[in-house]
Formats: structure tokens, sequence, C-alpha cells
């Protein structure tokens, strides 16, 4: 509390009680104290806030006067110390997640409903810029994110790594077989990401590490709007494995060898690691998720 309110909680007692003696008592302090804390209140504005008497103290008018106004004060310190209590005890508040898709977060999302169903959660969806910048905002308390960053302000959890397969209509020629070598993309028409994906980064260096380049291509700028184009035979696409919808008309096909991987991170604030609602957050993430290191590795 501040200097002016210490004073004030001071005036309260005192006035409440009728005496000094007894609002030293309430207070835990000396009675010395409480006489110190009038005078000075009463020389610093100049005003006389007591009459006293021999065995009690009066309000004087200006007393009377300040006496709901700090009885005001005294219930709204009352109800931010409630507050306070609460938010600390995870009784109430708001969890705010970004995403750059749900697929990996939902399970450890769950477990914290299960554990604090008093907290509300959002979960926006966005791109990983959105996301990091809206974290270092303060705009979300977590982000989830397939892009390893190395920035010191961040701590981070893995929470999967997906291997890759080719996703095509049952009736594409890749379809039909049980599992699929990189090199057997070539010539087949692919539906990627836009440029800065993490997915198609992915897939650019994988094919990279077999000599090859992206075969002819079309970009599509959702993972929904992939599977649907899929659905309806415009190509085939490679993607976590993890994200594929179950869906007779989307056939899912392994790689026999070196199938690409992708890697998907939590990040929250070094700063922010051990507050209680983001601490109990991270609490909830998935046990075989790696250590909370400082950054992605």
């Amino acid at each position: 509390m501040t200097m002016l309110g210490d004073l004030l909680m001071t005036f309260f007692e005192v006035a409440r009680q009728g005496s000094i003696t007894m609002a030293a008592r309430q207070l835990r302090v000396s009675q010395p104290t409480v006489t110190g804390r009038i005078r000075q209140l009463e020389e610093t504005y100049g005003v006389e806030l007591f009459h006293r008497r021999a065995s009690r103290v009066d309000l004087s008018d200006v007393g009377v006067a300040l006496m709901p106004v700090v009885e005001q004060l005294m219930q709204q310190e009352g109800n931010a110390d409630y507050l306070l209590r609460n938010a600390g005890n995870l009784r109430f508040g708001n969890l705010r997640i970004g995403a750059t898709g749900p697929y990996y977060i939902l399970r450890a999302v769950a477990a914290f409903r299960q554990r604090y169903p008093a907290i509300d959660v959002s979960l926006d969806i966005g791109n990983s810029q959105q996301m990091l910048e809206a974290l270092f905002e303060y705009r979300i308390d977590a982000a989830v994110s397939s892009h390893p960053v190395d920035d010191d302000r961040l701590a981070c959890i893995r929470l999967a790594s997906d291997p890759m397969v080719l996703v095509a209509h049952p009736d594409h020629a890749l379809a039909r077989l049980a599992q699929i070598d990189l090199p057997q993309l070539r010539g087949c028409h692919l539906l990627v990401r836009e440029h800065g994906s993490m997915t198609r980064k992915t897939i650019e260096t994988a094919l990279a590490a077999c000599g090859m380049e992206l075969p002819p291509h079309t970009v599509i700028g959702s993972r929904e709007a992939i599977y649907e184009a899929i659905r309806q035979g415009l190509g085939a696409s490679v993607v976590p494995l993890g994200e594929v919808p179950r869906d007779p008309l989307l056939r899912v096909v392994p790689f026999a060898s070196r199938a690409p991987v992708l890697h998907e991170y939590l990040y929250c604030l070094q700063s922010r690691r051990q507050t209680r609602l983001v601490g109990a957050f991270l609490d909830c993430v998935a046990p075989d998720a790696a250590t909370l290191t400082a950054h992605a590795a």
C-alpha cells in the first residue's frame, strides 16, 4: 500500500474503533505509530480529523466527510485482494493460446480444462509470424509453431516430431502403393503451401537432399483447402501425418525411407514461464514432450 494508503487505513481504524489504543492493537503497530500517522495526515492537508477527548476520539466534520470515501477505498482494496488471490489460485481468468493449427496442442488444452475448469481458454489460429508477434505483445500466453526460433526471450517445448506422408485421392496413381520414396514424386503434381510455410520448407529440404527440386505444383494457402483440392482430384500433397483428417477420399501413403519430419514447438516468454497461469499450462503439456529450453533446437 502507498504511504497515503497506510495513513488512510490508520484513520479508518481509529474512526471505527473510536480509540487510538484499540486501533493500534487492530493494526498490530504501536500506539505512537498510530498517533504519528494521524498527525502526519492532518498536518499534510492542514485539517483536523478527530476531536480528542479523555476516553475516546470523535470524528471532526472533515473526518465525518472523509469516512465514507475511505470506507469505499477499503472495500476496493478488499475486492482487489480477493480478485488477486482467486487469480493466483486459478479460480478465474483466461488462457490465450495462438497456433498455426490445433492438431498438437488440443491434448494439453483438454488436460488444462480438466484441472482448471474455471479458466476460460481461447485458441487463435494464424501463421507463425502472427502468433509470435502476439506472444511478444502479450496478446496471447503461449504460441504453437513449427518454426524453430532462436531467441533468448523465449522458452520452448518440443510438442511433437511428426513424419510427413503423401496424401492423395484413392484414384491417384501413387495412392495404390503401400509406400513410396521421395524420387517417385518426380512428375507428381503437388499441392503445396505458400513460401514461408514450414511444411513447404521441410519438403523442399528433403527433396534437395535427394538432388531434386519441387516438381510442378499448385500453391494453396491453407491445409483445409489443400485437402479439398485432393478430394477433387487436383493433385497430391506431402503433409504431417498428425494433420491428416480421417476421410475415405484422403489416402495416406508413407515414405519407405528418409521421410521428412516436421517438428512442432510450444513457445512462451521466458519472463512469464514462472507465472501461475503459464506454468500451470506448461505442466499440462504431454509428459513425453522435450524439456523446456531457452529456444527451439
